[in-house]
């Protein structure tokens, strides 16, 4: 039974375990190939050391501090937290970064956090990698501390730097190939079944309705998918995020539902999975996008809709086949 991850929200209720920590800093926004790269070299020096390969992160992107405003994220702390899991990572420890956090001195944050708080004996970080008050600390001040310090090369795909602001602007673009060759997987998102309408069960086709966490999704249209019913983000004790509980081949419709809705309604993330039947409110839900079928229509009527629908079903059928 694979362990657990450990995750730890309160520096405070950091406790000393012996081993020492391989520790790695950031947001993490999407696990993209460079941080692939990076966790991947910190969980081969934490087995090297016999110590525990461990990430610091944040729960909201930085910048919403920063600078007052922050990009709608490429993966939630809860979808990060999963894909750190299935990396290998054992502990996680997330960060609420508030005023007092962006002005903790390098200095401080190296001595509570790393070192007293995680026992870090070593630092696997990025080719940019920067932390602590005006961007001070970084690998040069960790090295100056006494530290081992690797740092991971940066990835370039297609003559560009693989980053969480390229990767998002090929999402807003709808271009999903090029988001995925950076990311190294399928573009997906990640949130919690909710209660809609039922319009979809009235149709014939049952949808579940997700909540993303303010995840950034692919333009508005229909999408063929496949849906991994997934635990929710693995505690100490709770089940490990790698472990899926079912996976369906599905169509989603990402839109505001003009045949249906007010023009200001708000965009959903709708997703039929095929061949399933089953009660998902509560469940989360990790949907891989496959292909995109068509844009956003307005049908004349809802005849005209359940014919549509039924279309792109089939069409989902013949391209996951």
């Amino acid at each position: 039974m694979p362990q657990s991850l450990k995750v730890t929200r309160d520096v405070s209720a950091l406790v000393p375990h012996g081993k020492g920590a391989v520790t790695s800093v950031g947001v993490f926004d999407g696990v993209h190939l460079g941080h692939q790269s990076i966790l991947s070299a910190n969980i081969e020096l934490a087995r090297e050391l016999d110590a525990e390969p461990t990430v610091v992160t944040f729960a909201h992107h930085p910048k919403a501090v920063i600078l007052g405003r922050a990009p709608r994220t490429l993966t939630t702390i809860e979808h990060r937290l999963a894909l750190f899991a299935r990396a290998g990572i054992r502990h996680v420890c997330v960060l609420a970064f508030d005023e007092k956090l962006r002005d903790t001195s390098a200095d401080e944050f190296s001595e509570s956090v790393l070192e007293r708080g995680l026992e870090s004996r070593a630092f696997v970080l990025g080719f940019d990698s920067k932390f602590g008050k005006g961007r001070a600390g970084g690998p040069e001040s960790l090295r100056s501390r006494g530290h081992r310090v690797d740092i991971a090369p940066k990835v370039v795909i297609n003559q560009r730097a693989v980053s969480s602001t390229a990767i998002r602007e090929n999402i807003e673009l709808g271009d999903l190939k090029s988001a995925a060759e950076m990311l190294g997987r399928p573009v997906t998102i990640y949130g919690e079944v909710v209660h809609g309408e039922a319009l979809g069960r009235r149709l014939g086709f049952p949808t579940a309705n997700l909540d993303l966490f303010h995840e950034l999704q692919p333009p508005n249209g229909v999408y063929a998918c496949r849906a991994h019913v997934v635990p929710p983000p693995a505690e100490s004790g709770a089940p490990d995020p790698r472990e899926r509980i079912g996976s369906y081949n599905a169509a989603c419709n990402i839109g505001r539902r003009p045949s249906v809705a007010r023009p200001d309604a708000d965009t959903l993330v709708e997703v039929h999975m095929l061949d399933f039947d089953g009660d998902l409110y509560g469940q989360r839900v990790e949907l891989e996008f496959v292909e995109r079928i068509r844009g956003e229509q307005k049908f004349g009527s809802l005849d005209e809709l359940q014919s549509a629908i039924a279309k792109d079903v089939e069409n989902v059928r013949t391209i996951l086949r």
